[in-house]
């Protein structure tokens, strides 16, 4: 059948947004898989579509699991949904986000080398311990912008990230246990922080070179753009020291403006 992939979404008044991710995770072709959901204490329309699409997918035979409950922000929530995943791997999937295809997962399994769905496998053993793919970024009503702006490189390290977050968090799916609980002294830039750690505990990392995520434009860590910074200032300087990061972020400041005097978002 495949190895298990855990898809995580975190919610707060997202009845906007909910049912766009969870469609995308209900009409995968790949079977092996489970979906959580975690909000935290939604006051909008949010739970009752929780709830409505529980029997959706109880009917196809997908475990579903929900909780909605107050959080001390994203990456609590987030470490909420790793402490319920069974998976071999979790994909974590927000709302408003969605997942690139119907046969995403199909065709990720497809490219692994060696490795031909639908057979048995032993996923400690057989399967890359970090895949990751490239992102398409959408506006509210789901409409592509276009490409994200960091594009994923052919070959992805721990060290990679001195780029920046090359790889959107959407768009990588990690080893349940390789996977640590997120830093939650971070609030903006806590899945930079996250990343760059599962990718140092990673011996094989497999490119895709698939699309594998829709990223809603204008997330938590945008709005928040300067206390992000901040933060993933001090994580890089934490893994690659401040000199070099003080030089990567000049370089960060002039490529950012100049891609958004083009095109508009960052």
């Amino acid at each position: 059948m495949g190895p298990q992939i855990s898809l995580i979404t975190i919610t707060f008044q997202a009845e906007k947004y909910f049912g766009r991710t969870a469609e995308s995770v209900l009409r995968q072709t790949y079977p092996n898989i489970e979906y959580i959901i975690i909000d935290g204490n939604s006051k909008d329309g949010t739970i009752s579509l929780i709830k409505d699409y529980e029997s959706k997918f109880n009917s196809k035979g997908i475990p579903y699991h929900w909780k909605s409950e107050p959080d001390k922000g994203i990456y609590d929530a987030m470490n909420k949904g790793l402490r319920e995943a069974s998976g071999d791997y979790v994909w974590f999937m927000n709302a408003g986000d969605k997942i690139a295809s119907n046969d995403c997962l199909e065709k990720i399994m497809h490219t692994i080398p060696g490795y031909s769905y639908p057979i048995s496998v032993n996923p400690e053993t057989d399967l890359p311990d970090f895949i990751y793919g490239e992102t398409k970024i959408v506006d509210e009503k789901g409409y592509i912008l276009g490409d994200r702006r960091l594009r994923a490189p052919e070959i992805l390290t721990w060290k990679s990230f001195t780029m920046g977050m090359l790889v959107c968090h959407q768009s990588m799916l990690v080893k349940r246990v390789f996977a640590p609980p997120f830093d939650l002294q971070y609030k903006y830039s806590g899945d930079f922080d996250w990343t760059i750690r599962c990718l140092r505990k990673s011996q094989t990392i497999h490119n895709t070179h698939l699309v594998l995520s829709h990223f809603l434009d204008g997330g938590v860590s945008k709005k928040k753009m300067w206390a992000s910074l901040k933060e993933r200032f001090i994580i890089m300087a934490k893994n690659y020291g401040w000199f070099s990061t003080a030089l990567h972020h000049v370089w960060f400041i002039c490529r950012a403006a100049w891609f958004k005097l083009f095109h508009g978002w960052i």
